[in-house]
């Protein structure tokens, strides 16, 4: 993800064009950081560069989500993430072969929090499914009510799509953890550019590399 602390980073055209290299496949953003314009042709780069694109909601009413889900139709992107107004938001994007991921559980606050045991996370993941979500966007480790890989198993155990884990992945203890509970992938935004994630190593694409060999 191009963002830091739930926002676009601004200069994320140049970021981009500093990571293109590296062989990553999937690059995200939010709708909020960054103008229209801008991210209208970050999206284009993504795409040219053959990586699939993901614009991620975080807004909090109905009104604000609706509107970056309709954000997310004007500049194009691959899949939206986030939101958790799902038959609303599918409804929005309808014929559009846009793929959504919404939030399971009680997203709060922004950053974001996440309220639910994970019997709440496994209905939600159930219900996602039967109405057409291609996935789940899972905030395991902004968790206020269960443990982060409780959740991850509970919502695996509950849905055959893409179960992408969001928010302070920050370690390759972290991506190992997550792989062995049943998550497909993750985000990940600020412990790349604040150096977090290999703090030996000042580039950000040496960061990028470092994370991209913990998931092999």
């Amino acid at each position: 993800m191009l963002t830091r602390a739930d926002q676009t980073v601004e200069d994320c055209l140049e970021v981009f064009e500093q990571i293109r290299g590296t062989g990553l496949r999937h690059v995200g953003f939010k709708d909020i950081g960054a103008d229209r314009p801008t991210l209208k042709e970050l999206n284009r780069r993504i795409k040219d560069s053959g990586a699939t694109s993901y614009l991620e909601v975080v807004s909090e009413s109905e009104e604000a989500c609706l509107t970056s889900v309709r954000a997310a139709l004007d500049i194009g992107v691959d899949r939206v993430m986030g939101g958790t107004q799902a038959e609303a938001i599918l409804e929005v994007l309808g014929g559009s072969g846009i793929a959504y991921l919404p939030f399971p559980g009680r997203p709060l606050g922004h950053p974001t929090e996440l309220g639910g045991s994970p019997q709440d996370i496994a209905a939600h993941c159930r219900h996602f499914e039967e109405i057409g979500c291609a996935g789940v966007d899972l905030l395991a480790y902004r968790a206020t009510d269960a443990d982060p890989l409780d959740l991850v198993r509970a919502a695996r155990g509950a849905t055959k799509g893409w179960l992408v884990v969001a928010g302070s992945v920050n370690s390759p203890q972290r991506i190992r953890e997550l792989s062995g509970a049943g998550a497909n992938a993750f985000t990940i935004g600020s412990a790349a550019f604040d150096g977090s994630f290999s703090p030996r190593k000042g580039a950000l694409n040496s960061q990028i590399r470092d994370i991209m060999a913990a998931c092999a």
